[in-house]
């Protein structure tokens, strides 16, 4: 390994300093509820307490909006310090209070007059959805519930992944764009206090977010390419391509584990690329990815001529053993996840890791193993047991038939303390969901299971839960910050 390797080794480890998620929690809480802070300072005209709440729900409804640019998984000063996995969960959950805050601030505006004259009443919240005055508020709020629908029927629209993403940011857009103009076109809290140019920075703000996300990447996609070295074969419908990067091309410094967005040939451009763990060890040359074809754009990856332009763009991801004080590690691949699963053991392999390792490996068939040989081969560098198990039986196969259930982890972990091991898994979501579970009953503890899925058609595991809890309670702040607010005197 040279020089320039080990320096790009120490660039990776020195992205993994975390902010602990309580900092997180109270800095976004700091910037959403500052317009409410800002207002205080202000002149405006005494309102009733039910308009003041629907004034403070539009405001950080705003600032919400714009930040879930930002907490969409693609700035590692963000993501780094929770990893994709819970900054996606954060992503959905603060959605759904942005909807709430959508939909109530022009309601409680006119429920006041309801109480007194429901026709009223009527005709006043008619006023404010058809009124020019209103206009770019409706456009924002009609934006932000388009949004959120196409998100949650994506697997059932008959649309491209592609065609979804091109709906989802100019919805986004508009979303935030129009609410800026209309918190500056007829706030009353905004004209009497000093929030206007408060409201043109949070819109300057998403304006270079985008332009970073879409213009910035296009250009270093395209800059700075990599090129296909080669492709092989490793299972049914699994292939590993082999990455290098161009003698422009600075080297992708990374830790085993993470994952790359990647795009092809000509259609280098943010909308078009797709997420894909990295299978190999930072100390290895090149770039390799395990991808399973799964849909339109995987099942062109295996006919690849070597020599394709490729555009790289990450790494992302906290899914890593750096920053775990552990003394055994246990690795869980369901499919195509054994691809960051054989990172990190390649990674082990090339460090010369004295732990003693744990792997195992589900797949749906037998034709669904990769890099067996490979795997064998690690045994004799490493402590490790693995622990192969196949849903079905196939030819020459001697290996255990069923599911990674309760009794089979209990094996595994045999002769390992839970709470002084890390477990790192990757697999489908009910494979993850279950596993996660089991974990939990066989005395692992919660912050020592650590997993990424590639889909969540299941329901979600007590992880999801308790962490769903935790993010409801950064829902409870904003509404305390509200309800100030509204009886803060005027």
């Amino acid at each position: 390994m040279t020089s320039s390797d080990d320096s790009s080794i120490r660039s990776a480890d020195r992205k993994a300093s975390q902010l602990p998620g309580t900092t997180l929690a109270a800095l976004y809480l700091g910037i959403v509820l500052l317009p409410l802070v800002v207002a205080l300072f202000g002149r405006a005209a005494p309102a009733d307490p039910w308009e003041r709440t629907a004034a403070a729900l539009g405001m950080i409804a705003v600032i919400a909006m714009a930040i879930q640019f930002v907490t969409s998984g693609r700035f590692n000063s963000v993501s780094r310090h929770l990893g994709i996995d819970r900054i996606m969960a954060f992503h959905k959950v603060a959605a759904w209070w942005v909807l709430l805050a959508v939909l109530l601030h022009p309601l409680l505006y006119v429920l006041p007059t309801w109480f007194e004259s429901p026709a009223l009443a009527r005709e006043r919240l008619e006023f404010y959805l058809t009124s020019p005055h209103y206009r770019s508020g409706v456009f924002a709020w009609v934006a932000f519930a388009l949004l959120l629908v196409t998100s949650l029927l994506r697997e059932r629209l008959p649309w491209r992944y592609e065609t979804w993403r091109a709906t989802h940011l100019p919805l986004g857009v508009v979303a935030v764009m129009g609410s800026v103009h209309h918190a500056l076109a007829t706030g009353r809290f905004t004209a009497a206090s000093p929030l206007p140019p408060f409201w043109l920075t949070t819109g300057a703000a998403v304006a270079v977010v985008v332009g970073v996300l879409y213009g910035w990447r296009w250009f270093r996609l395209h800059r700075y390419p990599w090129k296909l070295a080669s492709v092989s074969r490793v299972a049914d419908r699994m292939w590993e391509l082999h990455v290098e990067p161009t003698p422009r091309t600075p080297s992708l410094a990374y830790r085993a584990g993470q994952f790359v967005w990647l795009t092809v040939g000509r259609r280098r451009f943010p909308l078009f690329d797709h997420p894909f763990s990295l299978s190999n060890s930072p100390r290895d040359p090149g770039v390799k990815l395990i991808i399973k074809e799964a849909g339109d754009f995987t099942s062109t990856l295996g006919a690849l001529a070597p020599g394709t332009p490729l555009g790289l763009d990450g790494p992302y991801g906290e899914f890593v053993l750096e920053g775990h004080d552990a003394e055994a590690v246990i690795l869980i691949a369901g499919g195509v996840g054994i691809a960051p699963i054989l990172g990190l053991l390649r990674d082990m392999v090339a460090r010369g890791e004295r732990r003693p390792v744990r792997l195992a490996y589900a797949v749906g068939a037998p034709a669904n193993f990769a890099c067996l040989g490979e795997i064998e081969a690690a045994r004799a560098r490493l402590d490790l047991r693995v622990h192969l198990l196949s849903e079905t039986s196939g030819p020459d196969y001697r290996g255990e038939i069923g599911l990674l259930d309760r009794d089979r982890l209990h094996t595994l972990l045999e002769g390992l303390d839970p709470a002084r091991s890390v477990v790192l898994m990757c697999g489908p979501g009910g494979m993850v969901t279950a596993v996660s579970d089991a974990l939990l009953d066989l005395g692992m503890p919660m912050h020592r299971i650590l997993y990424e899925r590639f889909d969540y058609s299941t329901g979600p595991s007590r992880q999801d839960r308790h962490r769903t809890r935790r993010l409801a309670a950064i829902g409870g702040g904003l509404a305390v910050g509200v309800a100030l607010f509204a009886l803060a005197s005027s």
